[in-house]
């Protein structure tokens, strides 16, 4: 379908997955299907996308909104009776308690003419919710099919694998369909497609080529991409529009956007302030430490030792790896910037964003920094675990057993240079940028 692939970009092989498993309308499909993948990786966009391209009869529940059993067997039997009531204007609302009613009443409403002779689906988004309600819904939701003789699809949507919800006693087993993350070209593709009308598409392409190379490698999440191309654009269009710039002065364009994106690193991508604030900041030239309601991260209490680990963490995030002996040792020697260092490292650490570290480089640092012995106890390693649940560090999974957990500082400088304050530590002469 021409219009479907216009709609739905680098997804081909999923859609193409999608529709041989959907088949034709009055052939019975797969009793469930289980897609997952990363949070804006197209998996609830794609599915609803193909639903109502094809007119397929179907119903879509979040199970963040329906967080209980009651709410979410309701929710579904009420928007099914909706469907096959639409053509005599009517319907009545459903009450349902327990699942064995479930089955029952999703009998009656499937009767209809208009749902008895196609396949109906039931798409489930934040599918990982079920595992917190009774142990007989997911089985029963992957042999709906059977337990209630109908044409029916379940399809769960989540960002967590297959194994991670089959139950021990074992169940009937979905068609897993896998969702990668975009890569930097699909990203691309997809952003480039949204230009406005007013610019050219090459223009916006370069743009986007920009933002992505800023970005990309801190954030791969379409969804916020996309939120901070529409916020930066105008900023990018500025030369263009008073006249100071062609479109393929590219260069210059760059000058004028880079320190912008800079303060967006700081600010929208932590989501720190609003939409509007930003545009704000954008037009009066505001340093992002100035805006009422900034960094609210500031206001949050932490004890003595998580400060000490939040700035090593920081200087882990933003520093070389290859400077720490620079930083740390006493009797380092003496080591300088070359010139060679100068020529090739024009962009700032902290515009490229925050670095991953291991963890025995941030106990290194920690232990470099602290006036007193520290010793890595428990006590230690739960504030690093805080500041995890806090959001101040990111934890980033590891692909083999012999490669230590790693982390990520989030915060900003502002906030840094709050948190170093109180501890009279002067961050500024540790950071490799203000050299």
């Amino acid at each position: 379908m021409p219009h479907l692939e216009n709609m739905v970009l680098c997804r081909e092989s999923q859609v193409s997955a999608l529709q041989s498993l959907f088949g034709e309308r009055n052939h019975f499909s797969f009793p469930s299907i289980f897609i997952y993948g990363h949070t804006a990786s197209g998996k609830t966009y794609v599915t609803q996308t193909l639903l109502k391209t094809l007119e397929l009869p179907h119903v879509f529940v979040n199970c963040v909104e329906c967080f209980t059993l009651k709410l979410l067997l309701e929710q579904i039997l009420n928007k099914l009776n909706h469907l096959s009531s639409s053509e005599d204007g009517c319907s009545t609302q459903i009450t349902c308690d327990t699942f064995n009613d479930f089955v029952h009443l999703f009998k009656q409403v499937t009767e209809a003419k208009s749902l008895k002779d196609q396949t109906v689906y039931i798409v489930l988004d934040k599918a990982e919710y079920l595992r917190d309600m009774k142990a007989n819904i997911l089985p029963g939701f992957l042999r709906l099919q059977e337990l209630t003789d109908r044409n029916v699809t379940v399809i769960f949507l989540s960002e967590i694998i297959w194994e991670k919800f089959r139950p021990n006693t074992g169940c009937f087993e979905p068609f897993v369909l896998y969702f990668p993350d975009y890569s930097i070209g699909n990203l691309q593709k997809i952003l480039s497609h949204d230009h406005p009308p007013e610019y050219s598409a090459d223009f916006y392409a370069a743009y986007i080529n920009i933002l992505l190379g800023v970005f990309y490698t801190v954030c791969r999440d379409l969804k916020e991409l996309r939120h901070l191309a529409v916020l930066n654009f105008p900023k990018y269009c500025e030369p263009v529009v008073k006249g100071e710039a062609s479109e393929r002065d590219t260069r210059k364009l760059w000058r004028n956007i880079e320190p912008h994106l800079k303060k967006a690193m700081q600010t929208v991508y932590l989501r720190e302030v609003s939409s509007s604030q930003w545009e704000k900041l954008q037009k009066d030239d505001t340093d992002p430490g100035q805006l009422e309601g900034l960094s609210t991260y500031t206001h949050v209490e932490l004890p003595y030792y998580s400060k000490f680990i939040l700035i090593a963490a920081y200087l882990a995030s933003y520093n070389p790896a290859r400077t720490d002996k620079r930083f740390f040792l006493k009797h380092h020697g003496k080591i300088k910037k070359t010139n060679f260092l100068k020529k090739h490292e024009k962009t700032s650490n902290h515009l490229l964003g925050p670095k991953l570290f291991p963890l025995d480089r941030l106990l290194a640092i920690l232990y470099s920094i602290v006036d007193s012995k520290v010793a890595p106890t428990a006590n230690i390693f739960s504030q690093i675990t805080s500041l995890v649940t806090l959001q101040l560090l990111t934890l980033v999974g590891h692909d083999d057993q012999l490669d230590g957990p790693k982390y990520k500082c989030t915060v900003s400088l502002d906030f840094i240079r709050a948190v170093a304050r109180t501890v009279n530590f002067d961050i500024i002469k540790y950071l490799y940028d203000f050299l």
